[in-house]
């Protein structure tokens, strides 16, 4: 097993009644609520979080790319990869990811990751996404073309890294007379590419077929199910067997003294996530052309209620979209999930909506102290798995 250890920097001080009178902590809601002051302290917390993670069991930490929201304070991931690479000696650094259509030029993250990948000695995970829908009215780019940037951006990536330069690249959406990037990553071919994704089909069989590790966010645990089970079945048709560290998970967990107290602890704190600020309405998830006309469909099925529903903890709870408990429940809830979906990579969301600092410590202290000791050589079990790829 993996550990990585996942920062969303929210914003904790939206007012108690947030829900009822706004209806969208993205794009439109107004950054006059924001105070800078409050921002250069949270920010100093939580790269201290992050930092601390070295040296407890965590095999990485991982920062990820929000714009004009609440939700996480990251617009920009690889200057919060820098000041990391700065506070840190040997654990690895994972961007989860560059969302790469909403960037005028891939060849800007070519560049950045790259200089990320030397700075730091080889220790940089690349992830990439094609960005939320909602981020698409941030710089006012077409949601159609979306699939289309995303893929051309990455193509064009791997070959910046990887093809000596100079070379022409003319593309659809990106055209390039010299691609010949200084300098270039330490890691070679390229630093590990990791694929954030909330299950589609087509992102799971393009991740197999690249044989990235695929990353699941935010979902139910039959969900994590189903696209584990999709992942092992491309990959057979692409001819291999995926290592269970191909596979990973990025859950909220939290780990109290005992069942009853972290349930009490947690429950206001990752309501304020699901209810504020994940809250966004149906046009801003889901712009017009976002999603391709033959997969509509599915894809709304799958995501309603997403931005508008309220769960409760227990919901979440109940449906394994969070790990919550005293250490012996919170392992033995991820020795199931890891045995019914074959995962080998496990990140750990540390803070979680309105935490304070002394919960954050509190509860990875726990968990680093007294459940992945436990899981550290631990694999899914043989029948489980193979049922997973069958």
């Amino acid at each position: 097993m993996k550990f990585v250890a996942f920062h969303l920097m929210p914003w904790p001080y939206l007012p108690e009644n947030f829900a009822d009178v706004e209806d969208s902590a993205w794009v439109t809601y107004s950054n006059q609520h924001y105070d800078p002051e409050r921002g250069h302290e949270l920010y100093e917390r939580y790269l201290s979080e992050l930092a601390a993670c070295e040296g407890m069991g965590f095999d990485a930490i991982a920062v990820n790319e929000h714009h004009q929201t609440a939700y996480g304070l990251m617009p920009a991931p690889n200057i919060v990869a820098t000041a990391l690479v700065n506070r840190t000696k040997t654990a690895r650094i994972a961007i989860l990811g560059n969302a790469i259509p909403l960037r005028d030029h891939p060849m800007r993250v070519v560049e950045e990751v790259a200089m990320l990948d030397v700075m730091s000695g080889g220790r940089i995970i690349c992830g990439i996404v094609r960005g939320l829908g909602a981020e698409y009215h941030t710089f006012g780019i077409n949601p159609v073309h979306s699939q289309e940037r995303f893929f051309e951006a990455h193509d064009l990536m791997v070959a910046a890294w990887t093809r000596p330069g100079p070379f022409d690249w003319d593309g659809k959406h990106y055209q390039v007379k010299y691609v010949n990037p200084w300098p270039r990553p330490i890691q070679d071919p390229h630093p590990p590419i990791w694929l954030p994704t909330q299950g589609s089909s087509s992102t799971v069989r393009w991740a197999a077929e690249k044989r990235y590790t695929l990353f699941q966010t935010f979902s139910p645990l039959a969900a994590l199910v189903k696209s584990t089970r999709q992942y092992s079945e491309f990959a057979r048709e692409f001819g291999y067997t995926p290592d269970p560290e191909q596979l990973g998970w990025a859950v909220p967990i939290y780990v109290g003294k005992d069942d009853d107290s972290a349930m009490a602890e947690f429950k206001p704190h990752v309501e304020y996530l699901y209810h504020q600020l994940r809250r966004r309405p149906w046009q801003a998830t889901m712009p017009a052309g976002y999603v391709p006309r033959a997969a509509a469909a599915a894809v709304i099925e799958r995501r309603k209620g997403v931005g508008t529903d309220r769960p409760t903890a227990e919901e979440l709870a109940a449906r394994g979209e969070i790990i919550v408990g005293g250490p012996k429940a919170v392992l033995a809830r991820l020795r199931e999930s890891i045995d019914s979906t074959g995962i080998g990579t496990l990140a750990t969301m540390i803070q979680t909506g309105t935490m304070s600092h002394e919960q954050t410590t509190a509860s990875i202290g726990r968990l680093t102290e007294l459940v992945l000791p436990q899981l550290s050589g631990y694999l899914p079990n043989v029948v489980a798995h193979s049922a997973v790829a069958s």
